[in-house]
């Protein structure tokens, strides 16, 4: 939480030290900053009180709301947008009993898992038959949120590398493509770290459309939650088609989500039973680690190490050079 208020500080302060002395934020992103606050910290969300000053020390602003129609895209904006991705919002109780009826009648919706045949052909050929495949399916039509997309992986597909997460955020089913917030920015950083670009790898999800929650007046779900057993279920047909297409040499799975959706539910208590250590899924050897978001709430070098130590194990039998530079990243001096 204090890393995401930090970085809407320093955006702040870089638009003061231009020069800039009022903000434009639409009435959607200080209700998101303030209700997010107040959930956090137990206090009253009012008009008059600011919630980041509450949180962090801010430099002088004029924070002026305005509406949808008058805000204009801008980094600040996106700054407000992130750290309400970022931050879990936790909800009062009515409101969580309200999800969970959510989570179960979703749940309940989910039909058995579909068979999916791909075509003949090259890998575009059938690559392009699974687009419209997963774009089309009833189902994952059935839990977009209106104005949102489905979403399905992107990358190379001649990829020896693919990582999968568990689910679409809130950047994610609006630009249709996985790992595009904060986490998926951490993500391409990891990539170049290990001497790739994010455009050599293939990156997707388990699942093809954001788990639901209760929404705003407005229309929008703030948050996120993991998804089901059901709706992991449902999709990894559309994941199993996707290996197939690319067939990397390997797949790397991030986060416990992920791992209890690829290596099954129940399989493991804790991550760190499972993470850093070769599986295999649909044939492919499958390395578990962290998800990039673990980093953005722990920024320790022994956080970062410990991913790094997967990620290693990932280009060695990949057979990716690796310097000694390398290997000593986030080691304590």
């Amino acid at each position: 939480m204090r890393a995401a208020l930090n970085a809407l500080t320093d955006e702040l302060r870089r638009l003061k030290s231009a020069g800039v002395k009022t903000v434009a934020v639409s009435e959607e992103s200080v209700a998101v900053l303030r209700r997010v606050i107040a959930a956090r910290t137990g206090q009253r969300a009012t008009a008059g009180v600011s919630p980041v000053a509450t949180t962090t020390t801010s430099p002088t602003f004029s924070v002026r709301p305005v509406s949808r129609a008058e805000s204009r895209p801008a980094n600040i904006e996106r700054a407000a947008a992130e750290v309400a991705a970022f931050i879990p919002y936790q909800p009062p109780p009515s409101v969580r009993a309200t999800a969970a009826v959510v989570k179960a009648s979703s749940a309940a919706l989910i039909p058995a898992p579909p068979a999916v045949a791909l075509p003949a052909g090259d890998k575009q050929t059938k690559w392009d038959a699974l687009v419209a495949l997963v774009q089309n399916d009833s189902v994952c039509k059935q839990h977009l949120r209106p104005g949102k997309k489905v979403v399905l992986g992107v990358g190379n597909l001649d990829a020896k590398i693919m990582f999968v997460g568990e689910a679409p955020g809130a950047e994610e089913e609006l630009q249709g493509e996985p790992f595009v917030g904060p986490a998926g920015q951490l993500l391409t950083k990891m990539i170049q770290a290990m001497g790739l670009k994010r455009s050599e790898v293939y990156i997707g999800n388990i699942m093809n459309w954001r788990p639901e929650l209760p929404v705003s007046g407005g229309g929008e779900q703030f948050g996120n939650r993991p998804p089901t057993e059901e709706e992991m279920r449902y999709c990894l047909p559309f994941l199993r088609a996707q290996i197939e297409v690319v067939a990397p040499d390997l797949l790397v799975a991030l986060g416990s989500t992920a791992a209890q959706g690829l290596l099954g539910f129940g399989t493991f208590k804790a991550l760190g039973e499972v993470r850093g250590r070769w599986r295999e899924f649909a044939g492919k050897p499958l390395m578990i680690t962290y998800h990039p978001s673990y980093i953005l709430r722990n920024q320790s070098n022994r956080s970062k190490r410990m991913i790094w130590e997967d990620l290693l194990q990932v280009m060695e039998r990949a057979a990716l050079p690796i310097s000694d530079k390398q290997r000593g990243f986030f080691l304590d001096k």
